[in-house]
């Protein structure tokens, strides 16, 4: 059997589910500057112009924010993948592997990405904590076919870990806005 066949199209209820999770977080995102910048607001934010990637920042940036950003697509992409697919199969803990291993790396180098506080710990480093914790945890579960709590943990991890995370990347003056809106 190829990978692609066992690959099945997600359902109505994941789809709803991950556009009622991730739309209104891109959405918020994307129209929130404008709605805070405007002139009853007061405030001056970075002006917000789409615009394809900007290569010459991207060529700029420290390797260890592109492998951070690499990872993170990539787990954003198996993860993706791995919630609209069939729960336990082969596929599954195939990609699944390499899920945990892409979220690893991300969680990991982001501790070395200290922009928003110059060479101190910010806030947004709890949650890489939380991910170095929670996946063990969530790889342990699945070990031991206790699969309501592998279930809670990959979901909260997948979800919560990317549409958080979504709200920090697309904040005015960060990396990502820059590279598309800024």
């Amino acid at each position: 059997m190829s990978l692609m066949s066992q690959i099945r199209p997600p359902s109505r209820k994941m789809t709803l589910a991950l556009s009622l999770t991730i739309g209104p977080v891109v959405l918020a995102a994307a129209i929130l500057p404008r709605i805070l910048s405007g002139p009853a607001a007061g405030l001056s934010l970075p002006a917000f112009q789409p615009h394809g990637p900007d290569l010459e920042r991207l060529a700029a940036t420290s390797p260890v924010i592109l492998i951070h950003l690499a990872f993170g697509l990539l787990a954003l992409l198996v993860g993706a993948i791995l919630m609209a697919g069939r729960k336990g199969a082969r596929l599954h803990r195939i990609l699944g592997w390499g899920w945990v291993a892409a979220v690893g790396i991300v969680a990991a180098s982001s501790l070395f990405i200290r922009t928003v506080n110059p060479g101190h710990f910010s806030f947004i480093h709890i949650l890489s904590g939380y991910v170095i914790i929670a996946l063990p945890l969530a790889v342990a579960a699945a070990r031991r076919h206790d699969v309501e709590r592998h279930r809670r943990y990959m979901s909260g991890l997948f979800y919560g870990g990317f549409a958080v995370n979504l709200i920090f990347v697309l904040l005015p003056g960060r990396f990502v806005w820059n590279l598309f809106l800024g």
